[in-house]
């Protein structure tokens, strides 16, 4: 498990104001349902150590929303031998975090956004993105590489 913290500094217009980074986590797990838990786990406790305490409604939103995401990744974005990757960026000057998703499937990407069909009533799946589109104030997918896509998503924290 490699993880990687760090604070980068934004733009900062007034030297006398206490200056508050953009702040980063990544780490890569395993594309399994244990690693999709683990990154969960991890996201809580990375949003309670950036302020967001467990019991916030931010911290269960952008928790949930990791959940969701990475659940998806354990099971449709599998290859064996490849990780995926978690990334949160905590943008400060607009209070949103951004949740990206990165894992070894390119060929196998989710619908557009707002073009989602309603599962049926008897699926007991299929209900994840959804959640991701209504909880996030946008979503989507890239691929940077023919190697890999990352779905991600944006939540406003405060």
């Amino acid at each position: 498990m490699n993880a990687d913290i760090a604070p980068t500094t934004a733009p900062h217009s007034d030297p006398t104001q206490p200056l508050d980074p953009t702040r980063h986590f990544t780490i890569r797990l395993s594309v399994t349902p244990r690693g999709a838990r683990l990154a969960r786990h991890l996201a809580a406790e990375q949003l309670h150590t950036w302020g967001w305490p467990y019991d916030t409604e931010a911290n269960r939103t952008a928790t949930l929303l990791v959940s969701e995401l990475a659940t998806n990744a354990a099971l449709h974005g599998r290859v064996r031998g490849r990780d995926f990757r978690l990334r949160l960026t905590r943008h400060p000057e607009d209070g949103t975090l951004r949740i990206e998703l990165t894992d070894p499937r390119p060929e196998d990407s989710p619908p557009t956004p707002g073009t989602l069909p309603p599962p049926s009533p008897d699926d007991d799946s299929g209900r994840g993105l959804l959640l991701v589109e209504s909880l996030s104030t946008h979503w989507g997918t890239t691929c940077g590489d023919p190697y890999t896509k990352t779905v991600w998503c944006e939540v406003a924290l405060e």
